[in-house]
């Protein structure tokens, strides 16, 4: 814990990583508050759009949008439970995290454990595949054939990434215990009593209400929280000055300040998103509750020399596809073409 935080910036003052842990402490009352202030507003919107679902369905459609808002926010209480930072008790915590994961269509322990090799793995060129999205150097894609470049170049598609992608993987993905390996025995049991209680509460809402009206609610909630949700995880890595390197070369600091940016969103939406944009600062020490991350970076001179993307900038980022090792930086298809050109001739001259 007394690694240094060091800035590209000349003259930033480095921080050591322990001044970090005084943040760490959960306020009871300010995570109680934060669940409430968060379920009590999207049950609300849930019954009103239940209410015009056979009235004026545009009307449902439309408070979908700030439901979604609100789910999002239930997946960041979710999300800091698995790291411990929510309750001092982590039976609370786990106890939390489960019946969110029911409300999100995200088993708990299996997002753990796979979140947790993502924070231990982000930027390792040699640990890719769980937990980020998939991501080529040049190289990498230039070698491979016809079909591999297509299969990833329909992959990294923004309709695919944003749109069939989150839908794929939260609403089947996340009920197949069979991807899961075999010795992940506690995050099999997630995946299948997560599905228990999917199927118990979709049952009762049917029950109560028909399960057209409860499709008609819930999936344009889900359907837009998922891909709003993978879009704010796609920025806080995939942005042009972030960081990857070798194993040999890899460094966890380094990883957490170039290669998570800071999303300066609007003061609704980063209540909204519970501060997740400010995401180096989670990425150094991920036990700091979400409400004290703006607190934490503005008290450290040091963590505010980062790369600072705004909402435009996060959607040209979409843009950006393979990492370009030479000159550390993503690029796109036609500017990967460019430098490949570039580095024909130059090869056959030498």
């Amino acid at each position: 814990m007394d690694q240094l935080i060091r800035q590209g910036t000349p003259g930033a003052a480095p921080l050591a990583l322990r001044a970090l842990a005084r943040y760490r402490e959960p306020d009871l009352r300010r995570s109680v508050w934060q669940v409430a202030d968060t379920a009590v507003p999207f049950a609300v919107l849930w019954a009103a759009m239940l209410f015009f679902v056979g009235r004026a369905y545009w009307l449902t459609l439309l408070l979908a949008v700030p439901a979604a808002g609100f789910l999002v926010r239930l997946f960041i209480i979710q999300h800091d439970c698995g790291h411990g930072a929510f309750f001092r008790s982590s039976r609370a915590s786990n106890a939390l995290g489960f019946v969110l994961g029911v409300l999100t269509l995200t088993p708990y322990d299996y997002w753990r454990k796979v979140h947790a090799i993502h924070h231990a793995t982000s930027g390792n060129l040699e640990r890719r595949g769980f937990g980020d999205i998939d991501t080529l150097t040049v190289r990498e894609y230039a070698a491979r054939g016809r079909w591999p470049r297509l299969q990833y170049r329909l992959y990294r598609n923004p309709l695919v990434l944003f749109g069939v992608g989150p839908a794929f993987q939260f609403l089947i993905k996340h009920r197949l215990p069979t991807l899961v390996p075999r010795s992940w025995k506690r995050e099999r049991r997630s995946i299948l009593w997560t599905n228990v209680a999917l199927a118990g509460t979709v049952t009762a809402m049917a029950l109560v209400m028909g399960l057209k009206a409860f499709l008609m609610v819930q999936l344009p909630i889900t359907l837009l929280a998922s891909s709003l949700g993978v879009w704010l995880f796609y920025i806080q890595h995939q942005f042009r000055e972030t960081y990857w390197a070798h194993e040999a070369e890899w460094d966890y600091v380094a990883a957490g300040m170039r290669g998570s940016s800071y999303c300066a969103l609007p003061p609704v939406l980063q209540w909204m998103t519970g501060n997740i944009g400010i995401h180096h600062v989670h990425h150094l020490d991920s036990r700091i509750p979400n409400y004290r991350l703006q607190q934490c970076m503005d008290e450290n001179p040091a963590l505010q020399q980062v790369t600072r993307l705004t909402i435009w900038y996060g959607l040209k980022c979409i843009f950006l596809k393979l990492w370009d090792e030479e000159r550390s930086t993503l690029v796109g298809y036609r500017s990967a073409r460019r430098l490949r050109a570039a580095a024909i001739p130059a090869a056959a001259g030498s």
